[in-house]
């Protein structure tokens, strides 16, 4: 299957399916308010996993394929917090309760999950039959970055976004309804519900990320086993690290400089990968260091009195 043995994917697809059927069966089978405690074992519990994954695949397919996946799964992990951002974004302007939360980022992940499948796919065979898209990835990078690294310019409104208004011409939209489900019957006709717009909203919103997350680990590797996989454990562990975060990474002053930087390095490796090779080891040890640096400034770096108020 695109150059990887079958079996590899069936054990791949086997690891997902069981973490998932313990992830719901066991610590999720009823809607509840997830605190912060809760948020952060269930976030390390999928940080294990993925880590143990990375280990069978440095074991089965050699110490290469093994740092492309961990430093693949770094970048989407890194990235996937600003992500964070925009849930809170969604779900405030949408008034989702906390109790719904997990069950609209299930479901936004598991779209997600299909939407990522379709990008790398799509991503490998046209570096592999155009090589000159390889200029075009790196640019979205290198822009993404730019945008990213003055965040007050980027004015977020999920309401107004093209795939929720589409929704809303199809469907009537129960704004006033406190419900479960994405669906309710008002006036004898079907409506949609917050929850299905805020889901609406979550989905076009990670077709945006896919298109800057995509290159950014394709600059890393053309493995279409490491890509994606690598992409699906980050957006898998996504949902804890939402409720572990949430409260506290918009105190992190420098995040978005720091990911931005990390767009610029990644942006930059692929489109100098003619003329210039930096290896696997490489490129992780930029990426945790760019990562360190952004942590320890936000820590040890006060918010000025003016900007705080």
């Amino acid at each position: 299957m695109l150059g990887t043995p079958l079996h590899f994917w069936l054990i791949f697809l086997i690891t997902i399916a069981a973490a998932l059927a313990l992830d719901l069966g066991v610590f999720h089978r009823k809607s509840h308010t997830i605190r912060i405690r809760e948020a952060l074992l269930e976030s390390l519990g999928w940080i294990v996993v993925s880590l143990l994954f990375n280990v069978w695949v440095y074991w089965s397919q050699g110490a290469q394929a093994g740092l492309e996946f961990l430093t693949g799964y770094l970048v989407e992990k890194s990235l996937s917090l600003d992500n964070i951002f925009l849930f809170l974004i969604i779900f405030q302007s949408f008034k989702i309760p906390a109790k719904s939360q997990h069950k609209i980022l299930f479901y936004g992940v598991a779209g997600a999950l299909v939407m990522r499948a379709l990008f790398v796919v799509a991503g490998v065979e046209l570096l592999q039959y155009f090589h000159s898209v390889i200029y075009v990835f790196g640019a979205i990078l290198l822009i993404t970055g730019l945008r990213m690294f003055f965040p007050g310019t980027r004015a977020t409104q999920p309401e107004h976004n093209w795939l929720v208004r589409t929704v809303k011409r199809f469907l009537p939209f129960a704004d006033n309804v406190e419900s479960e489900n994405f669906f309710v019957k008002q006036g004898g006709k079907l409506a949609a519900t917050p929850l299905l717009m805020a889901l609406v909203a979550v989905e076009a919103m990670d077709i945006i990320f896919a298109i800057d997350s995509v290159p950014a680990v394709l600059a890393i590797t053309r493995n279409t086993f490491i890509v994606y996989s690598s992409n699906a454990f980050a957006i898998l562990g996504l949902r804890a690290l939402y409720f572990a975060l949430a409260g506290i990474l918009p105190r992190f002053r420098f995040l978005h400089q720091g990911l931005a930087i990390l767009l610029f390095f990644i942006g930059g490796k692929m489109i100098l990968s003619d003329w210039i090779h930096i290896t696997a080891p490489m490129s992780l040890a930029v990426i945790g260091a760019i990562l360190a640096i952004t942590i320890a400034a936000s820590l040890l770096i006060p918010v000025k009195k003016e900007h705080a108020a």
